[in-house]
């Protein structure tokens, strides 16, 4: 890539003076750039030149592709955000500002990482949403030369990709930019079903080309013979789709029968539906499959008419029906929109179609912890919608799967607040009932209501409808969410047997509310209490600030001495406690030792001593309390098995869980327990719980589990409970 192929490309679309300002911008990225080198061995140069061809090609202003090509160049080298700006203007250093990551902060977990970028990211598209088109077109690039990285990084790149960018591009209507980042995620995810699909899908090429060249021959011929202009393309499914609807609809790829779409490209709305009235009298349309998203446009701006009908060979097919306005949003969606020209004023419909973005500024703010944060995240960019309808006939687009209190709250908050029942298409049905597309939601209220329910949290999808329930008891019930707070942290730290006073000492506290950016320990309480935080997480970040604070030396004093160990008394179980004898020992389920781990000893309130391994996080915890910590040993001899929990991860297929069941049972292993689930990306996990007879069977056991086809990672599991 060259600067004058990038300035062959703009010179469609840009003056002068407009090309002169992005050879600028190149010559600055340049020499910053200098000397730096991809990991492919190519000039750095050569990413921001790519970013910029993709922008170009969409025909982005001039503004963009010059922040394009200086986006990494605060990141990367020794150039300030202020010699951007001086050189640039300050639109173009906001953009790469924007676009810029976040500095290596410490986080206690990549998933932290992970989310402060992307709320840095949503905060600058709420400034300037170039800032994603920018941020789409740097990671399209990144995954085209993907291969380049090692295996760490592209798996964890591909999965952000798949789980986040290619739905924010959905969401923003750029259907180029959706369907290449799957395509290239699932291929780097799951190599051997992308790569059995292709030569699957190759093999029925030379048909599926025949059939689109009969259809769109007969289809173009008739529409002309009517009189209508127009232009009628084939296009082929993309791989990732066509793997999720064999997953969805559990079906091989011979069972699929829809794999190519045939598109109508017309100058006119009435254009779209006598073309729609002329394939209907050509072929037969299936029932229940037509869709009209010109008089109910998709949220990311999408219109088109679909219908599927059955073929020539009686093999059912799509044809979209759009203009060549509607063509170009569906192509490039918001990029397709861009006013930032001088003078020029925001649509007011651009805007509306873009609500959703304010509402998840407006909830982001509120969910402090990185995993809630992300999972809502996902759930807003979900790809499937439902409309359904006031009783006024207003249409309101809802994700699918939502409930009427979804629809309550997406009305007004204080419909939601005082929502009492439900009527759909007339019948009175649960808060919980799942809405389909064209239901008629009448929403029965009543102001002597008390308002919500914290159980309305379960039953809403929306992240906007929670977010609203969560304010209302944050406001209305604050002393009361303080103790009920104070009250389930308490029960969670009794279920996992830890010291609710050592846990909610005030240094540890301060302490916690200061990293989830809460201003007071009250707050802290009334998060949990209101439902801004489960107790579980709550408890899980309380122990860690304990854990950093408790003295490591002392868990050394404890580790026991070969003297000790010839003092120390049998008890049973192959185990000797010292000093102690005719006491009930238990093996923690927290952590399952095996002979050949280091163990230590921990007296119970009425249930015996629990031995545990002396690196498990609970023990850290029993610390505070030293006086409760006592030497343990195993024994000698010892001719029993005891349970473990390992995890292992595998790309999914048939037969995966038989394979590592035969592995263990040539060991002669007793498997106790399996439970196999398979994630949304493909991967399985596969939890067991075996009987092992020491630490060197344990890790006979995990490496031969290892070598089995498919398997990507197997570990032992240390649980947050003790028995």
């Amino acid at each position: 890539m060259t600067i004058e192929m990038l300035l062959e490309r703009i010179q469609t679309y840009v003056s002068g003076e407009g090309l002169e300002f992005v050879k600028r911008a190149y010559e600055f990225s340049r020499r910053a750039h200098y000397g730096q080198h991809r990991a492919s061995g190519e000039d750095y140069i050569q990413h921001p030149l790519h970013v910029a061809m993709i922008l170009a090609e969409l025909e982005m202003d001039v503004n963009t592709i010059a922040a394009a090509l200086l986006h990494d160049v605060v990141e990367d080298t020794d150039e300030r955000m202020e010699d951007i700006r001086a050189e640039f203007g300050t639109e173009v250093a906001s953009l790469v500002d924007g676009v810029t990551k976040l500095d290596k902060l410490e986080f206690k977990t990549p998933l932290e990482e992970q989310a402060e970028n992307f709320r840095k990211m949503f905060l600058a598209m709420a400034e300037d949403l170039r800032v994603i088109i920018i941020k789409l077109a740097d990671r399209l690039h990144n995954m085209r030369t993907i291969q380049h990285l090692d295996d760490e990084r592209r798996l964890r790149i591909a999965r952000e990709t798949l789980e986040i960018y290619a739905p924010l591009a959905h969401r923003l209507g750029m259907w180029r930019f959706k369907w290449e980042l799957e395509d290239l995620a699932f291929k780097v995810l799951m190599p051997e079903q992308y790569h059995s699909l292709a030569e699957s899908i190759a093999k029925q090429r030379a048909e599926r080309e025949a059939l689109i060249q009969q259809v769109t021959s007969i289809l173009k011929s008739k529409l002309e013979e009517v009189g209508l202009k127009c232009d009628v393309q084939g296009r082929a499914k993309h791989f990732y789709s066509i793997y999720k609807k064999m997953l969805e609809q559990q079906k091989e790829l011979k069972d699929i029968y829809d794999l190519i779409a045939v598109r109508v490209i017309v100058n006119t709305v009435r254009d779209c539906y006598a073309a729609l009235g002329v394939v209907h009298t050509l072929w037969k349309p299936i029932p229940g499959r037509f869709k009209d998203y010109i008089a109910m446009p998709k949220s990311n701006m999408y219109q088109s008419l679909h219908t599927t009908v059955i073929g020539p060979d009686g093999e059912p097919f799509e044809i979209q029906i759009r203009t060549w306005d509607m063509h170009r949003t569906a192509e490039y969606g918001i990029a397709a929109h861009w006013k930032y020209k001088e003078g020029g004023e925001g649509d007011k419909q651009f805007n509306e179609k873009l609500a959703w973005l304010r509402q998840v500024l407006d909830w982001q703010r509120e969910l402090k912890d990185a995993r809630e944060f992300m999972e809502a995240l996902k759930i807003d960019l979900f790809d499937d919608e439902v409309f359904v309808f006031t009783p006024k006939g207003d249409v309101i687009d809802l994700p699918a799967g939502a409930t009427p209190l979804d629809f309550a709250y997406q009305i007004h908050t204080d419909v939601g607040h005082h929502c009492v029942g439900v009527k759909v298409n007339g019948k009175i049905v649960p808060l919980d009932h799942e809405l389909k597309n064209g239901d008629i939601v009448e929403i029965l209220t009543s102001k002597q209501s008390a308002g919500p329910s914290l159980d309305w949290l379960n039953l809403v999808k929306t992240s906007a409808a929670k977010n609203k329930i969560r304010q209302f008891f944050k406001r209305q019930r604050r002393e009361e969410n303080i103790a009920r707070g104070k009250e389930l942290i308490e029960k969670e730290s009794k279920r996992l047997g830890l010291d609710f006073r050592a846990l909610t000492e005030e240094s540890v506290i301060e302490e916690t509310r200061r990293k989830l950016n809460l201003n007071t320990a009250d707050d802290f309480f009334a998060t949990v209490g209101y439902g801004g935080m489960t107790p579980q997480l709550a408890v899980s970040k309380l122990k860690e600030e304990l854990l950093r604070k408790a003295p490591v030396l002392e868990l050394k004093r404890i580790v026991p001495s070969e003297e000790s160990k010839r003092r120390s008394r049998a008890v049973g179980q192959g185990v000797s406690v010292r000093g102690v004898s005719n006491v009930l020992v238990k093996f923690a389920k927290c952590c399952n030792p095996v002979p050949g781990d280091a163990i230590i000893g921990y007296i119970t309130r009425g249930r015996g001593v629990s031995i545990h391994r002396v690196d498990c996080p609970n023990v850290m915890l029993y610390a505070k309390e030293p006086e409760r910590l006592i030497e343990a040993t195993w024994q000698s001899e010892h001719a029993f098995s005891l349970p473990v929990d390992i995890m292992v991860k595998g790309a999914d297929r048939p037969g995966l869980l038989s394979d590592i069941a035969a592995v263990v049972a040539d060991l002669r292993t007793n498997i106790v327990s399996a439970r196999a689930r398979t994630t949304a990306e493909g991967t399985a996990l596969i939890e067991m719980t075996v009987e092992i007879r020491d630490l060197a069977h344990l890790q006979q056991l995990i490496s031969k589990v290892s070598k089995v086809k498919d398997v990507l990672s197997v570990m032992r599991v240390v649980r947050e409970k003790h028995a």
